[in-house]
């Protein structure tokens, strides 16, 4: 039963935003960490940022920081990407993904939503 269900990709000029939602169902309403990760064409999945379950602690690889912003809503059981300042190099597909504890690398990751795919034009 447990699942990550992104929404919120699509087509931004460059220097628009967008605001990706990852809901969480099943074992996923637990007290997960939440990260994102995203992955280019032809490239690896990379980490992008992560939030504990309280949102006490937070981090961002270098590439996205000062530019998007993780948060997230327990009682809703989402977590959100805000993206802002988007440039073509953000251009991949986007994924939720939850952990007993911070994720700063994939190997961290226990479960992984399905992705949304995120093209900045330029």
């Amino acid at each position: 039963q447990v699942q990550l269900v992104e929404s919120g990709g699509g087509l931004v000029q460059a220097g628009g935003s967008l605001r990706l939602s990852c809901a969480a169902s099943g074992r996923t309403f637990s007290r997960n960490a939440m990260a994102w990760f995203r992955q280019g064409p032809g490239k690896e999945r990379d980490f992008v940022a992560t939030i504990s379950w309280s949102g006490g602690s937070i981090f961002y690889a270098d590439s996205v920081k000062g530019r998007f912003t993780i948060s997230k809503d327990n009682a809703k059981s989402t977590t959100y990407l805000q993206m802002n300042g988007l440039k073509p190099e953000d251009t991949a597909v986007y994924y939720c993904a939850a952990g007993r504890n911070l994720i700063l690398k994939g190997s961290q990751v226990d479960y992984w939503g399905q992705g949304t795919q995120v093209t900045v034009s330029s």
